[in-house]
């Protein structure tokens, strides 16, 4: 659970003080920084597109297909 971006700021001070690698928690970290930009990456894409869709819920459908659109 540790290396799961979404959990491991928790998980991880859990951890810390029962003395584990440092290799973990640089591991850890690095995969949690490259999940916060590829969220926001993706975030960007699907506000590109669904900006111009005013007043209407997008399904989740739409969301994965506004992301990927180029």
């Amino acid at each position: 659970m540790s290396m799961i971006p979404f959990t491991s700021p928790m998980v991880m001070m859990a951890r810390i003080p029962f003395g584990i690698p440092t290799w973990e928690i640089c591991l850890s970290l690095a995969l949690l920084i490259a999940a916060f930009f590829f969220m926001i990456w993706v975030a960007a894409k699907i506000y590109r597109v669904g900006i111009f869709m005013y007043g209407k819920k997008p399904t989740v459908k739409e969301l994965i297909r506004w992301a990927r659109y180029k």
